[in-house]
């Protein structure tokens, strides 16, 4: 977890960053639209692609933290061990998930690059966004099958 939590934090500070960029351009494009006239074309189409990225940037994170969520209605009255138990066949539910959806969105990019597809208003390549989403989407695949081998320790809770 040492390499990993680094990386985690990386992302999220990038996903965080990528939607203050794209909340400021919303501003900066509803402002010039009220006051002036004047917007910008296809602000929609990135605000789209920039959320879409940010919630692939912001999985690494929230896996590491625990910050998914765990319903233990069923299991609260269980046993230290079976509760660990259920969290480690979790943790690889949710690496299985991020496996094949980290394989899916490679094959997505490649199929937009193939094809050339861009956004309709701006021409934005497609498989950018593509590219943008398979590093943290792996990374969370990575930190959930760590979890899953070897368990949650004290530092992976969520702070009160």
């Amino acid at each position: 977890m040492k390499i990993l939590e680094p990386l985690a934090k990386l992302c999220a500070i990038l996903a965080g960053t990528l939607l203050t960029l794209i909340t400021l351009m919303t501003c900066i494009s509803l402002i010039g639209r009220n006051t002036t006239g004047w917007s910008i074309v296809g602000a929609f189409e990135l605000t789209g692609f920039a959320a879409g990225a940010a919630i692939a940037l912001f999985m690494p994170w929230c896996q590491l933290r625990r910050g998914n969520i765990i319903v233990d209605f069923f299991t609260a009255k269980a046993s230290a061990g079976t509760q660990a138990g259920l969290d480690r066949i979790g943790a690889l539910a949710v690496a299985a998930v991020m496996g094949l959806l980290t394989w899916r969105t490679c094959i997505g990019g490649l199929n937009a690059w193939n094809s050339g597809s861009s956004s309709m208003m701006m021409g934005f390549p497609e498989w950018i966004v593509y590219v943008g989403m398979v590093p943290p989407l792996a990374l969370t695949c990575v930190i959930a099958l760590v979890q899953a081998v070897r368990g949650f320790g004290d530092e992976a809770q969520v702070p009160a």
